[in-house]
């Protein structure tokens, strides 16, 4: 069901998530699953997925967030869905999460994040 104040866009899935030998694809599993609920929950339309390993912190420097603003600079996405803050730049290098966020911004296309404890109406979402 889509929710009559959205209008389904186009939006792009953004994980970036440790590729250990423990985790064995989990992770990256548990992200996409929820990022796909996430979007079918708000009637946004999934136009790619794009991953990342995590460890990399400058986003710029990861070949799956350069696609990101490939997909943002066409004109093909008006969304980046992501886990959490820490996909797109660890908190150590919080200002070059801002960085990508404001360029997102800057370029019309709104961050939204898929984790349920940030997607609630608060301080943190």
């Amino acid at each position: 069901m889509t929710p009559h104040c959205e209008t389904a866009s186009p939006a792009v899935l953004y994980v970036c998530v440790d590729r250990s030998p423990e985790a064995s694809g989990t992770a990256t599993e548990c992200a996409q699953t929820e990022g796909r609920a996430f979007a079918q929950e708000r009637g946004l339309t999934i136009a790619e997925v794009v991953t990342d390993t995590y460890g990399e912190p400058d986003p710029a420097r990861r070949t799956g967030w350069r696609r990101v603003r490939q997909l943002v600079q066409t004109g093909d996405v008006t969304s980046v869905l992501v886990r959490w803050p820490c996909a797109i730049a660890p908190e150590s290098a919080h200002e070059l999460r801002h960085r990508e966020t404001s360029w997102l911004r800057d370029h019309g296309v709104r961050v939204r994040y898929t984790w349920a404890p940030l997607t609630r109406p608060g301080p943190l979402a």
